[in-house]
C-alpha cells in the first residue's frame, strides 16, 4: 500500500483500514505463535502499513 492511495481516502475509510489492519496483524501474530504462518515477512509488511496509515491520520487532523 502505497501513502498516496492512503491521501486520497477519508478520514472514515483511514479509520475502517486501520481497524482491519489491525484485525490482520493480531491474527498473523496467533498465527506465528502457534508456527502456523507461511510468510514471516507479511507482519512486518502489516506493521509498516500501519504506521502508514496511523501517519496519514495525523496529518488530516493537523
Amino acid at each position: 500500500m502505497k501513502a498516496t492511495e492512503l491521501r486520497n481516502m477519508t478520514a472514515e475509510e483511514l479509520k475502517g483500514k486501520l481497524k482491519d489492519l489491525k484485525e490482520e496483524l493480531f491474527n498473523l501474530r496467533f498465527q506465528h505463535a502457534i508456527n502456523q504462518l507461511d510468510n514471516p515477512h507479511r507482519i512486518e509488511d502489516v506493521k509498516k502499513d500501519i504506521a502508514r496509515v496511523m501517519t496519514v491520520l495525523h496529518e488530516k487532523n493537523a
